[in-house]
């Protein structure tokens, strides 16, 4: 394929042979010698000559210009990317000396930019630095800051600052919390800064103080020791109020006086200190002029320490102290030791203490229902209580077995833990639990026993006399008074009491005849040795059982026969 430029210069060559021909033709007819066409034609060839030379000298010069600016920009492109650390571009084989230097200039202004961007960039990034380190008190980042840092230098110089900045942050948000608290307990404790640190913590700009380590274990330093004191103040009024509160119990000090002094209860402030310490030394002094009361109102309290602590009374007796009546300062010294003994003792073994008393309530509250569940008044109530109470007396049933558990569970762990037994009352808390079971059992065989021989003395009486006695706790009923039950005609009425000769009546069988006619004959002897000695030889079991019987059948009889208000109350009472 042949080139426009090739084409160009061979038509600029037939241009030129056709110049010179059309001067020849022209030189003919004029007529112009040859010696002067010669001159003529040496005068273009002379002109044409220059015109190339001058040509050819300005395109030569442009080559030497490419190949100087080639030469030039591969140097700098060497350099510069040696201190950008980038591997250096090599220039295409067949690329043009044109194509070639442009090629290479671009590429130069390129990275020349990005080495201008990064030196600024480790220019700004060193100035954040040494302001952070002047901050902080650190030293600077190592990094040369003339050479040409590379993207992974930069990146690692902005995670420094980037963590510079947190870290200042961190320690200025502590130095403001720290400053607060540090201003509070000097307020406290009416105290100002004395040092030239505490000034400048206290007293000038936040953004002026130095951030150091050293300053901000400085500042933690500080705020310990204005706690501490603060802390041992707290205590101090603390430990002065329990004693002003116990002198003030002990000396039964009004309610108007503790209210005028109440403003000084809280806080531990110098002044409220010294308030505290002087109404203390007012109120020993009525303590050594009330000595006697003061004993006597810690004893009260020793008392109910030791109900709360479920004391034995040999634990109790093992204080002698208690029993001495020389009431002196050393012997209410010895009372105050025990009563803190005691307080600490209860403290320390409150939530095994307050099970006990859980415990020992509900035990208490059982027994309440226990005995109201043994009252024959209890039927009287209206309004649903009986049911009530049963519902309670039941879960209350329930609940103490579960409640003993628990306990038992937490007291063996609480022994292994202290290698010691815990007591109720001088005893082992299951110990003490079933013992309390124990009697509520006798108890119970007890009050069945005495309401059993209540029974026995009334059947006794009533075989005797032949009457039943009237039964207080039920009220008789007077047909008369009573328009809703009154009798039909000739239906029979059983009067109120009855004789031994109408039982047979009531279909007695021939064991009953048989005891009753023994208890006749014994009533008639007991006439000659005495009535009182006799009643006391009768067999309880005997009559009690011959007794149980009848009242069964007096029970079968008396719903088709009588409907008789005392035999009635007479039935219900064996049941009971």
């Amino acid at each position: 394929m042949v080139r426009r430029s090739d084409a160009l210069a061979t038509e600029s060559v037939t241009c030129l042979n056709a110049a010179l021909a059309h001067l020849r033709n022209i030189w003919e007819e004029i007529g112009i010698p040859e010696d002067q066409r010669l001159q003529r034609t040496e005068v273009v060839k002379k002109h044409i000559k220059g015109l190339l030379d001058m040509m050819i000298a300005e395109e030569e010069n442009l080559r030497q210009r490419l190949k100087k600016s080639i030469a030039v920009c591969q140097k700098e492109l060497h350099a510069v990317c040696q201190e950008l650390s980038l591997a250096v571009c090599l220039p295409e084989e067949d690329c043009t000396m044109l194509q070639l230097e442009k090629d290479l200039r671009t590429r130069l202004e390129v990275l020349l930019k990005e080495k201008k961007e990064r030196m600024a960039k480790l220019k700004s990034l060193k100035e954040q630095d040494e302001e952070l380190c002047d901050i902080l008190c650190t030293t600077s980042y190592s990094i040369d800051v003339d050479a040409v840092p590379s993207i992974e230098q930069l990146d690692a110089f902005c995670a420094h600052i980037a963590s510079l900045n947190e870290e200042k942050e961190r320690r200025r948000a502590e130095f403001v919390a720290t400053k607060k608290k540090i201003i509070l307990c000097m307020d406290e404790l009416d105290q100002l800064p004395d040092t030239s640190f505490e000034r400048d913590i206290v007293c000038e700009d936040e953004d002026a103080f130095c951030l150091s380590n050293e300053n901000i274990i400085g500042l933690k330093t500080l705020l310990q020791q204005l706690e501490m004191k603060r802390t041992q103040n707290e205590a101090k009024c603390s430990e002065l109020r329990s004693q002003i509160i116990n002198l003030w119990d002990w000396l039964k000090i009004s309610d108007e006086e503790r209210n005028a002094f109440a403003v000084n209860m809280v806080g531990s402030r110098a002044k409220t200190m010294q308030t505290l310490q002087t109404e203390l030394e007012r109120l020993e002094v009525l303590k050594l002029q009330n000595m006697k009361n003061v004993i006597e109102a810690v004893r009260q309290e020793l008392v109910s320490y030791w109900d709360k602590c479920f004391f034995s009374s040999e634990q109790r007796q093992a204080f002698a102290p208690y029993y001495e009546e020389n009431y002196t300062e050393d012997l209410l010294q010895l009372h105050n030791l025990e009563l803190n003994r005691l307080k600490q003792y209860y403290q320390t073994h409150q939530q095994l203490f307050e099970g006990v008393w859980k415990w020992e309530e509900n035990w208490q509250l059982y027994l309440g229902f226990e005995k109201k569940a043994s009252d024959p008044n209890r039927f009287t109530n209206r309004g649903g209580n009986l049911l009530k109470e049963e519902k309670q007396r039941t879960k209350l049933y329930k609940m103490l077995p579960k409640l003993e558990e628990e306990l038992k569970v937490q007291i063996e762990a609480w022994e292994q833990e202290h290698c010691s037994q815990f007591l109720v009352n001088g005893q082992n808390f299951m110990g003490y639990v079933s013992e309390q079971w124990e009697r509520h059992k006798l108890e119970k065989e007890r009050e069945k026993q005495e309401r059993q021989l209540k029974k026995n003395r009334l059947i006794e009486e009533e075989m005797l006399y032949g009457s039943a006695p009237k039964t207080p706790s039920k009220r008789k009923v007077n047909p008369a008074n009573t328009p809703g039950k009154l009798r039909k005609p000739g239906q029979s009425t059983c009067t109120p009491g009855y004789s031994a000769k109408k039982l047979p009546r009531y279909g007695f069988n021939e064991r009953n005849k048989e005891n009753i006619s023994h208890l006749s004959a014994t009533a008639v002897s007991g006439a000659s040795i005495g009535f009182s000695t006799q009643r006391n030889n009768l067999s309880v079991n005997s009559v009690a059982t011959t007794y149980s019987e009848f009242a069964r059948e007096l029970s079968k009889v008396s719903k088709s026969n009588c409907q008789s208000q005392v035999l009635n109350s007479t039935t219900t009472n064996i049941h009971t």
